[in-house]
C-alpha cells in the first residue's frame, strides 16, 4: 500500500526511528527542492570558481547562493526523512511558504546582481562563462523557487485536500 508507510510513521512515538518517505520524493514539493539543491549547488560553485572575491557583487550572490542551499537540504532531509511529523508543533506548511518566498525575493536581487556584474566586453576572461552561466542557472534557481512558492501555499491552505482531516491525522 502506498500509504502505509506515512500512516505507520505518524502513529509513531517520538523515540521511534524516521523512515524515509519515498512518496515526498515524488510529490512536486519533494521534486521542487532536490531541483532546487542540485540547481543551488550549481550557482555557488560557479560563483565559488571564479574570482568572485574581487567583485563585491559576487559576494552577495554567493551568500544568497550557499544560504537558501543549505537551508533547503535542511527542508528537504526534514521531509524526507518524516522529522515534521515529530516536530508537530511547528506549522511546516506555513514554515516551508515563508522560506520559499524569501528565497525567490533572494534569488531575484541575486540573479539581478549576477547578470549586470557580468561584463559582457570581458569575454576573454577565463571566468566570464562561469559568471554568465551561474546568472543563468540563478534565473532558473529563481523561478524553481517561486514555483515552490505557489506549490507551498496550496500545502499550507490546504488545497485540493481535507485540512480538518489531515490536521487530525498527522498528530494521531
Amino acid at each position: 500500500l502506498p500509504g502505509a508507510g506515512a500512516t505507520r510513521a505518524r502513529s509513531a512515538s517520538p523515540g521511534t526511528p524516521s523512515a524515509l518517505d519515498g512518496t515526498f520524493l515524488c510529490s512536486p514539493l519533494g521534486g521542487l527542492m532536490g531541483t532546487q539543491a542540485v540547481l543551488g549547488l550549481l550557482v555557488w560553485s560557479l560563483i565559488a570558481a571564479t574570482t568572485y572575491h574581487l567583485h563585491a557583487a559576487y559576494g552577495w550572490v554567493m551568500f544568497v547562493a550557499l544560504f537558501c542551499w543549505i537551508l533547503t537540504l535542511l527542508f528537504f532531509m526534514t521531509y524526507l526523512l518524516q522529522l515534521q511529523l515529530k516536530f508537530y508543533v511547528i506549522p511546516w506548511p506555513l514554515v516551508l511558504m515563508i522560506f520559499n518566498a524569501v528565497a525567490t525575493v533572494l534569488y531575484i536581487t541575486a540573479f539581478v546582481t549576477c547578470a549586470a556584474a557580468v561584463q559582457p566586453t570581458s569575454w576573454r576572461q577565463w571566468d566570464y562563462n562561469r559568471r554568465a552561466a551561474a546568472s543563468f542557472f540563478a534565473c532558473v534557481t529563481m523561478i524553481i523557487y517561486g514555483v515552490s512558492t505557489f506549490f507551498s501555499f496550496r500545502a499550507w491552505k490546504g488545497l485540493g485536500s481535507n485540512a480538518a482531516t489531515s490536521q487530525v491525522t498527522d498528530h494521531a
